[in-house]
């Protein structure tokens, strides 16, 4: 066991951002808030290169939507001149909102992708301050009929594989799993497995609103699904996938994390339904799975007895310490987070606006 050089926790609400450092990751100094007043869906912290950039979906509702980036961590900000992501004139559509930002692998420095509404993916070769749009999905048959989640629609998966620059994975609500294996030439859905209960055909090509997707630290075509009712994996990079919702209090959630280093190690944060968005009976837990998803443990020790505040798909994340610390906000404003892999957990912030993302991440002192 070692202990993490500096941890930096990104907070992002509906009223700004808030960034929590540790060298313990037991007390926290917090600053803040950052782009007061303005939402903040979404977050990326890129350590590549041998510098930290903090990079910032921020949403205003004067001025619209852009992304903003800081290199030392929040004391100055930049945004580029007319934004970091634009549709084209004969797009016909404008940006909503950034739904996520996420580095690719430190071999392919300068590579960040952002999801966005409308449900669009982009890719950045400087770092995440221009972005250019993958027009192979843009352009795809099904896009006029993927819908809207109940927070809008969304791109809010983006997950590159680690050998292969060609294949990346992304999800969507509502529209489900798409993969290319082209490098964004062309995309298909990949969905054999999930359902959609909602739907006249239940077990539909596309149009299941998947929540959130990870892929796992070592057996790379491995995936993970949260889904709307129903918690998957994938052994065969998306071609088909399975439940592993048995031992789960309910199927219900929209976290889906996984272990930076070890395979089978997953977290997630079940909600009693979709139409009772509270923790089943009010009691907050985490619930990890070392065995890709076949038992689940309940993690509670630290959390309040009762809290009837659930977690957004983008307000968890875990480090890269060892052990790795897994953290999580809630829609009370209240963040939690655990230094040894979910075992227990203390309060990184409390009283925020409500948590819409947290990303956290081992900084340079």
């Amino acid at each position: 066991m070692s202990a993490p050089d500096t941890v930096l926790v990104a907070i992002g609400t509906k009223k700004g951002l808030w960034l929590a450092t540790s060298r313990d990751r037991t007390t926290w100094a917090l600053s803040g808030p950052h782009f007061l007043m303005n939402e903040i869906p979404s977050i990326g912290i890129d350590t590549r290169a041998g510098r930290t950039r903090i990079l910032v979906g921020v949403r205003s509702e004067h001025w619209g939507p852009t992304v903003a980036h800081s290199d030392d961590l929040g004391a100055t900000w930049t945004e580029p001149d007319h934004g970091a992501i634009r549709f084209g004139d004969g797009d016909g559509a404008a940006l909503e909102r950034v739904w996520l930002l996420r580095p690719d692998t430190d071999d392919r420095p300068g590579v960040v992708w952002a999801g966005c509404e409308p449900i669009s993916v982009w890719r950045s070769i400087d770092g995440g301050e221009h972005f250019d749009l993958e027009r192979g999905l843009w352009d795809h048959p099904h896009r006029p009929a993927w819908g809207a989640g109940y927070g809008g629609a969304a791109a809010h998966s983006v997950v590159p594989h680690p050998q292969d620059e060609n294949t990346v994975h992304v999800a969507m609500s509502t529209g489900g799993v798409y993969r290319t294996t082209d490098g964004g030439a062309s995309w298909e859905p990949r969905n054999t497995g999930i359902t959609a209960y909602f739907l006249p055909d239940p077990n539909p090509e596309f149009g299941q609103c998947v929540h959130k997707i990870a892929r796992d630290a070592v057996a790379a075509d491995r995936l993970y699904a949260q889904n709307h009712h129903g918690v998957y994996r994938s052994d065969d990079s998306g071609d088909t996938w399975k439940s592993i919702a048995d031992g789960l209090p309910t199927d219900f959630g929209f976290v889906m994390l996984t272990h930076p280093r070890r395979e089978g190690t997953i977290w997630v944060v079940p909600i009693e339904a979709d139409g009772k968005r509270i923790p089943p009976d009010g009691r907050l837990a985490v619930y990890r799975s070392e065995d890709a998803g076949n038992s689940w443990t309940r993690l509670d020790s630290g959390l309040p007895e009762r809290d009837y505040n659930v977690v957004l798909r983008d307000a968890a994340a875990v480090d890269t310490a060892d052990p790795v610390g897994v953290y999580f906000g809630t829609r009370g404003g209240e963040v939690y987070g655990s230094a040894d892999e979910g075992a227990s957990f203390g309060t990184v912030a409390a009283h925020l606006p409500d948590v819409l993302c947290v990303r956290a991440a081992v900084v340079a002192s």
